[in-house]
């Protein structure tokens, strides 16, 4: 293994096309993958959106059978370092789209970037600072 890992981030989603509006629609990830998995017990629903060039990608799940609610913290944070000012327009796209802007208990978030979190409670940061791993 090396850093070039593809990574997949999975949760559980109570409304996977809420989920698609704010991750497609509001930030601009495509789909991945689609299917349904039927109504039987252990079969379920699954959404995957991403960038095309990233290394990572988002999965929403839902289980029509036994749906799992979503449990996120105000520390369970995605963040997007976008090296420069956020745009406001990505911000009211974002929520157009279902998300909600709200402030983050960590003060460095505030200072930094913008936070939203998504229709299921999931907080997505967008940093302006940029990152380098070096």
């Amino acid at each position: 293994m090396d850093g070039r890992c593809h990574i997949r981030i999975a949760r559980p989603s109570r409304d996977l096309a809420a989920a698609e509006r704010f991750w497609s629609a509001g930030l601009g990830l495509s789909v991945v993958w689609r299917s349904e998995g039927g109504t039987a017990p252990g079969h379920h629903d699954l959404l995957m959106l991403g960038w095309p060039e990233a290394d990572w990608h988002l999965e929403f799940v839902y289980e029509p059978a036994g749906p799992v609610e979503p449990r996120p913290t105000e520390e369970d944070l995605l963040v997007i370092y976008v090296g420069g000012p956020v745009p406001d327009d990505l911000v009211v796209r974002l929520e157009e789209h279902g998300g909600k802007r709200v402030d983050s208990p960590n003060p460095y978030w505030n200072e930094w970037g913008v936070t939203i979190e998504d229709p299921d409670g999931y907080r997505l940061v967008l940093c302006r600072r940029g990152w380098s791993n070096r």
